[in-house]
């Protein structure tokens, strides 16, 4: 076999056992037994052990520079593989060994702590995660920043200076949007009380509508939704709440986001570095766009409100305008993946504070509960009532992940970018939303961002999608449109 051929045949069987990694976290987050978490730990520890040396292999840099690429997918294949190489080449093998065997632990104390209410039994964990990620940042960074070296893994190519920027100009305008919306009345929530069974048969509906191929996937239930997995097998999870059937539908929907983006990669990048998202930012800009510009439209919610009172009766909402302010309704409350669209980014600039100054040093492990309770009193003008409406919210500490949560603004920034290329590319997409078939977006998705996988970089991708280089103008137009409209500003 020719060089190429040889690098491509150890990235395939390197990504395979990559999949089965990520298999294990699925089963820990949905059916694996309690008390199996230290088992579990050494398990995932191991199977790290083996992947970072596939990743380190000396001969990997000699296929590389002998490596000749056939086409423009294999240039990807080759820039892609040997990013990661470089990379893993620079963290020992028993530090990622060991974030492996401590992220796993850390994820079942966290779990543990948020349902008993008891910060101080995380932050003992979370210290020790934050000192691996310090570790491994260094490592990366051989000098340089240790932040943006971490930001690596999830936007390749962004800075924290660049997210910064992005977030300074975003940040003041929602806020003012926000005051604004908020000195008007507050319309009509749900009210009653929702059978789970529905909810689930529900979601399984709109997963299905929204492209989600279920002979390829599954849909759990966890403490915090998400989605694992890529080419023929990606799952996803929910979860539900009796008095509110929004927090399953449109958790579902954002999760079928992700998922579809991974199903609809070009088949013959299966199992390959192009086989997967180009970045968690343009992760995030599919499943913010089904779930807020489309599952949140006025015409889809038209739809859903009619669907809704079929399967639930009543509803305590007049007509499909109250509904669809309902859904949007800008209200009150904690968690991020709860809240409005309009207040959501504000929850992601908050924690983008937050972990940077953790990386940093400036803030300790044991500051972080009252840091996160005086910065959410100061942007959102009240505080925390109890350890899981604050900083135990969120799974991604306790699993290493410093340097996801900008991503997800980012996120909302290449969706609003995304959408109104649509919009002008599909000028009668009302009409299918307002029948429950977003299938001509879905599909301009598939065809403009997701079948590419990652054979661009992640601004590039967005760029020739739209046209357009990536900017947050779109997003805060689309938001001042749309929240505008919806209390008469």
């Amino acid at each position: 076999m020719s060089a190429f051929d040889t690098l491509m045949a150890h990235a395939r069987e390197t990504q395979a056992l990559a999949q089965v990694a990520g298999r294990l976290g699925w089963d820990q987050e949905t059916v694996m037994p309690r008390g199996a978490a230290p088992q579990r730990a050494e398990e995932m520890a191991a199977l790290e052990g083996v992947l970072h040396a596939r990743r380190t292999d000396p001969r990997l840099a000699e296929w590389l520079a002998e490596a000749e690429a056939p086409d423009a997918a294999g240039a990807a294949q080759l820039r892609l593989i040997r990013r990661q190489h470089e990379r893993a080449v620079k963290v020992p093998a028993r530090l990622a060994a060991e974030l492996a065997r401590v992220t796993s632990r850390a994820q079942g104390v966290w779990a543990e702590a948020r349902a008993a209410q008891d910060a101080g039994a995380f932050v003992p964990v979370l210290a020790e995660v934050v000192a691996l990620r310090r570790e491994e940042g260094a490592a990366l960074a051989q000098g340089g920043d240790l932040y943006d070296a971490l930001l690596q893994d999830y936007e390749p190519g962004t800075t924290a200076a660049e997210i910064e920027a992005m977030f300074g100009a975003l940040g003041p305008r929602l806020a003012e949007l926000r005051s604004a919306v908020l000195e008007r009345p507050a319309p009509a929530a749900l009210s009653g009380r929702f059978d789970e069974a529905a909810q689930h048969a529900l979601a399984r509906e709109l997963a299905q509508a929204f492209g989600y191929d279920l002979m390829r996937g599954r849909i759990d239930t966890a403490v915090h939704p998400f989605s694992a997995g890529s080419g023929l097998d990606v799952r996803i999870t929910t979860r539900t709440d009796p008095a509110d059937p929004f927090n399953c539908l449109y958790s579902t929907i954002h999760e079928v986001g992700h998922a579809t983006y991974e199903q609809n990669i070009d088949a013959a990048y299966l199992l390959t570095p192009v086989g997967q998202g180009a970045s968690m930012g343009v992760h995030e800009s599919q499943s913010r766009l089904y779930e807020n510009q489309l599952g949140r439209s006025r015409a889809f919610t038209g739809w859903l409100y009619g669907r809704m009172r079929e399967i639930f009766g009543d509803l305590g909402i007049a007509d499909e305008e109250a509904f669809y302010a309902a859904v949007n309704r800008v209200h009150r409350g904690f968690i991020r993946t709860e809240s409005d669209e309009l207040q959501y980014n504000l929850h992601i600039l908050m924690r983008f504070d937050l972990e940077r100054a953790l990386i940093s040093g400036d803030l300790a492990a044991g500051d972080l509960e009252a840091a996160w309770n005086d910065r959410f009193g100061a942007d959102f003008g009240y505080a925390p009532e109890r350890p899981s409406d604050g900083f135990l919210q969120d799974v991604h500490w306790s699993v290493g992940l410093f340097g996801y949560f900008p991503t997800y603004t980012l996120g909302n920034l290449y969706a609003g970018c995304l959408h109104a290329a649509m919009r002008r590319d599909l000028p009668d997409l009302d009409e299918s939303l307002g029948n429950g078939d977003p299938s001509p977006a879905t599909g301009w998705l598939r065809e403009t961002v997701q079948r590419h996988g990652g054979l661009m970089e992640p601004r590039d991708l967005i760029a020739a999608a739209t046209g357009e280089a990536p900017s947050e103008i779109p997003l805060l137009a689309y938001l001042e449109d749309k929240f505008g409209h919806l209390y008469g500003l």
